[in-house]
């Protein structure tokens, strides 16, 4: 009974596998290797660069913060700041980029130490044509920024310390990702932090000057000593101090223990003015004369000088008397009120730096010189040795 079972459920199956099948279609599948360029990042310099003077000391026409116009050579003190818009590209994404620095050294390109960080912006929704935005023969210019893939950043590079920062840099910005680094094309030249300084070459002596005369100093020489290949133009001023007997001699010169300078002040008339210099006075500007005085009632000057330089000499300054000698205005200290009272040389003649008057004469490029002589107007009565006092020069960085 079990044997006849087993046959028919054998016979059974050989039947049914014997049924053909009809498949619908028929194929096969390969792998596909997908490998995106490691793009290099791409970095372009806008339209708008600028540079900003500091909080210290301000030029003749800028103060803190405001473009500094003024500066037509390439240096830099501490704590001005130059100013940059720049597009970045990465057509991987733009997380790729790490980071967009500023950065200094002493060759040009990538790689140099980083200084600042730069911070991203809106600068704008398209590509300006200021960026010049190429890639090859591609240009972006007009497109719409895709911030998949594009980002602007301000970058702004502060002056540190001589300490830190004194010498010739190539400066730029530079973007930097995970598969390489870029600058914009504009690298940037500096003198960071030159050393200013005036030479004085000779003394000022007057020996046994007669009471109520007039007597003439040798030729002494003040120049501009700035670091030699800085490019430091130096705006030249002049003040001084009245003179004392450090001595107990029982001085008195003409009514006190005391030779007084003269009876000019820095009246505090800065900026440009030079309309001014052509057409209505101001009061203040450059209006103190050379007056002499040999009475004894301490009135007029005491002490001027006869400078030149080039084509240029106190002769045609508008302060002068008739031999072209100008005042000293009083002051220990450069401030701007110097501008337009203590220039060493004010003539009528300008000469335009970045759109600001300065006076031609007074103008000193490293290892220039102005030639001075003293006159002394010793007033009547005058007994005593007077020794103790100063002349000062000032050299401003324009």
């Amino acid at each position: 009974m079990k044997k006849g079972f087993l046959s028919l459920l054998l016979t059974a199956i050989l039947v049914i596998s014997a049924i053909p099948v009809f498949a619908v279609s028929d194929g096969i599948g390969i792998g596909i290797d997908i490998t995106p360029e490691e793009f290099a990042p791409r970095i372009w310099m806008c339209d708008d660069r600028v540079v900003l003077d500091d909080a210290v000391e301000g030029g003749r026409d800028t103060n803190d913060g405001e473009e500094m116009f003024e500066r037509v050579n390439n240096y830099a003190f501490e704590g001005e700041q130059i100013h940059w818009t720049v597009l970045v590209m990465d057509k991987n994404k733009i997380e790729e980029i790490q980071e967009v620095v500023v950065t200094i050294g002493s060759p040009q390109g990538v790689g140099n130490d980083i200084e600042v960080e730069c911070a991203r912006t809106d600068f704008s929704d398209i590509v300006e044509p200021e960026c010049n935005a190429r890639i090859l023969e591609e240009d972006l210019t007009g497109e719409r920024i895709d911030p998949a893939t594009q980002q602007y950043y301000d970058c702004t590079f502060t002056v540190e310390t001589p300490d830190s920062m004194y010498d010739e840099y190539f400066i730029t910005v530079e973007a930097i990702s995970v598969d390489g680094s870029a600058t914009i094309d504009e690298n940037e030249f500096w003198f960071l932090n030159p050393i200013i300084a005036v030479s004085v070459d000779g003394d000022v002596t007057f020996e046994e000057v007669r009471p109520g005369s007039v007597s003439y100093s040798e030729t002494i020489l003040v120049g501009n000593d700035a670091d030699e290949g800085s490019g430091v133009m130096l705006d030249m001023f002049i003040s001084g101090t009245d003179f004392y007997d450090p001595d107990p001699s029982g001085a008195k010169c003409p009514v006190s223990n005391r030779l007084k300078l003269g009876d000019n002040f820095a009246e505090g008339i800065s900026g440009p003015g030079g309309e001014s210099i052509f057409g209505e006075a101001i009061p203040g500007f450059l209006d103190d004369r050379c007056e002499i005085s040999l009475d004894g009632d301490e009135v007029g000057d005491h002490l001027c000088y006869y400078a030149t330089q080039g084509a240029y000499s106190t002769e045609d300054d508008v302060r002068n008397d008739a031999e072209g000698y100008v005042p000293i205005v009083y002051g220990d200290t450069f401030t701007r009120d110097f501008y337009n009272d203590a220039e060493i040389i004010g003539t009528p003649s300008l000469i335009s730096l970045g759109g600001v008057d300065y006076y031609a004469g007074n103008v000193l490029t490293p290892g220039a010189e102005i030639a001075l002589n003293f006159k002394l107007g010793l007033p009547e009565p005058c007994v005593g040795n007077f020794n103790t006092g100063d002349i000062f020069f000032w050299g401003e960085a324009i």
